[in-house]
């Protein structure tokens, strides 16, 4: 197995090479995010661990670097930044795991090994979501009804994008606004009715096989248009 270590602390990088070619594993290193993304890149690899904090690129500018290109090699971030919403940022971004500084070798080397074991899913990842004859096409920011392209706001786009990957089931304010809006508390306005109402009003324009439907309350389904489900 063939992995990347990015690591700036020359003592931590040399541990973990150490440590993972012990192991078995043939261990590639870089010491700053650009020498980073110019490897994981160029090279084929089945894990990297990606430290958080780099000089030159940040590791999640790395990250979001290395997903626009379209490769999904599992990627486990290493930080010391361990607080809920550093965590949520860097799954966000397109990790695959989180650990928090210090750490044990043997927690590091389990959960390397259970991303490796995963290969199918990451190479499943798509980067379109379809419902009825909607689509969307996140990676070239396009969307579509019955091939045509619908032109919306970026929020528009993020509020699709969300309920597309939550078809048929109910989606929460509360989940919208964390997930759309990044926001971790309601704060008391309409934006989400306002938005709600555009992106219906578009779907409807360019005859959308699908409705959103309000759950009074509570949140949101998007589902075949029609249906009483």
């Amino acid at each position: 197995m063939k992995l990347l270590l990015v690591e700036d602390d020359k003592q931590n990088r040399e541990f973990l090479y150490k440590a993972f070619n012990e192991q078995g594993y043939t261990v590639d290193t870089a010491a700053d995010g650009q020498q980073a993304l110019l490897m994981a890149t160029c090279e084929e690899h089945d894990i990297i661990i990606l430290d958080r904090m780099l000089p030159k690129l940040d590791g999640l500018q790395v990250l979001a670097a290395l997903r626009a290109t379209g490769k999904n090699t599992p990627v486990l971030i290493l930080s010391a930044l361990d607080k809920v919403d550093e965590r949520v940022a860097g799954l966000k971004a397109g990790g695959d795991d989180y650990l928090t500084k210090p750490f044990a070798f043997s927690e590091l080397a389990i959960r390397v090994e259970k991303l490796i074991k995963r290969p199918s899913q990451s190479a499943q990842k798509t980067t379109t979501v379809e419902f009825e004859n909607v689509s969307l096409d996140f990676r070239h920011y396009k969307a579509q009804v019955n091939g045509k392209t619908l032109n919306l706001q970026p929020k528009e786009f993020k509020l699709l994008h969300f309920l597309l990957e939550h078809q048929s089931k109910l989606v929460t304010r509360t989940l919208l606004f964390e997930s759309v809006w990044e926001y971790h508390f309601d704060p008391g306005t309409n934006v989400i009715d306002v938005h709600i109402a555009r992106l219906r009003k578009k779907l409807t324009q360019h005859n959308a096989n699908v409705q959103i439907h309000t759950i009074r309350g509570v949140g949101y389904r998007l589902q075949k248009a029609h249906s009483n489900e």
